[in-house]
């Protein structure tokens, strides 16, 4: 693949730098300080945007909606004909429900489980009752407004896969997903990432493994799989291989990955990665335009000599982009 770009479908935008929940999985809640990528910020770029043929903006977190003006982001992506999608944990849906409806072209919401557990891993009270009044309000504006959820699978959860689905389902949304926690990278606020004690904190455990396996088995004999649960069998069941490998009980395996060549993260401060999982390739400082830093030298030596299938970061990876070229 060439190491230089010339067209980048995706761009993930981590639009504010905050979250409005302390998730077991995940050290964002921790940031001290707040930072946002201005609409001005945004508009500096959008020559580069436009050259990089960006079909497709992805805003991520920490909260998207905690940004002080997202939806002037978001006006300023559609205009140029950019799809915009917002990741959100739930908690302010229904405040922002009509801006949702107006601006926003579809909505992942973050699913943990039914309601009990999914505030046990939230660490907020009420987070579900907050999500499903905000997932009610944007369908009682607009019943065929795209929403789907994603759950992040861990210990607390990992026996409760098909009570997700059920609960998905009574929410009213378009579709499930699953991945399997990640507990090994610098991702989501952890710069040196997890001891070991803390990543066997949220890891699925060896004990509760067939628990899993059990709740795996029956999505895919029920006949979900590539329906209301977007991914295949085969794909469903590399959550159980991911944390047996961490159990050194199977062998690690790199998803098939294409994510630095088609895609790239920029964070609320500036700084560019490949991925959310790799270190930062550059900063989109005053001096530096997103075509600058994307095929910059230090961009471009690593995708040269990034290997997918042997590199230590990718073969642990929970999650995979692959796009067609």
């Amino acid at each position: 693949m060439n190491p230089v770009l010339d067209t980048l479908p995706i761009l993930i935008l981590n639009p504010h730098n905050r979250c409005n929940c302390r998730c077991v999985m995940c050290d964002i809640w921790k940031t001290d300080t707040a930072s946002e990528i201005s609409a001005e910020e945004l508009e500096r770029h959008a020559a580069d945007m436009e050259r990089l043929r960006v079909e497709w903006v992805v805003f991520t977190g920490g909260e998207p909606l905690m940004h002080s003006d997202l939806f002037r982001l978001c006006r300023l992506l559609r205009e140029r004909r950019i799809r915009t999608t917002v990741l959100s944990t739930g908690l302010l849906l229904k405040r922002y429900s009509r801006e949702i409806v107006e601006h926003v072209d579809d909505l992942i919401v973050s699913l943990d489980g039914p309601p009990e557990i999914h505030d046990r891993i939230r660490r907020v009270r009420g987070a579900f009752t907050s999500l499903s009044a905000g997932v009610a309000a944007i369908l009682q504006l607009r019943p065929d407004f795209p929403v789907s959820v994603r759950s992040t699978v861990q210990n607390l959860n990992c026996a409760s896969l098909r009570e997700t689905v059920a609960t998905a389902r009574e929410l009213g949304v378009r579709s499930t997903s699953f991945l399997a926690a990640d507990v090994t990278s610098t991702a989501f606020n952890r710069p040196d990432g997890w001891l070991l004690p803390r990543q066997d904190e949220v890891a699925v455990t060896e004990n509760r493994l067939p628990l899993l396996d059990t709740e795996i088995e029956a999505l895919i004999s029920e006949g979900e799989c590539g329906g209301f649960v977007v991914e295949s069998p085969a794909k469903l069941r590399k959550i159980g291989l991911h944390f047996r490998a961490h159990l050194d009980r199977a062998g690690v395996c790199a998803p098939r990955c294409n994510a630095p060549w088609v895609s790239a993260v920029v964070e609320s401060d500036g700084l560019v990665r490949p991925c959310f999982f790799h270190a930062p390739i550059g900063r989109l400082d005053s001096g530096k335009s997103l075509i600058d830093v994307l095929n910059g030298p230090e961009a471009v030596t690593f995708r040269t000599n990034l290997d997918v299938s042997t590199n230590p970061i990718c073969s642990r990876c929970v999650c995979s982009l692959y796009r067609a070229e």
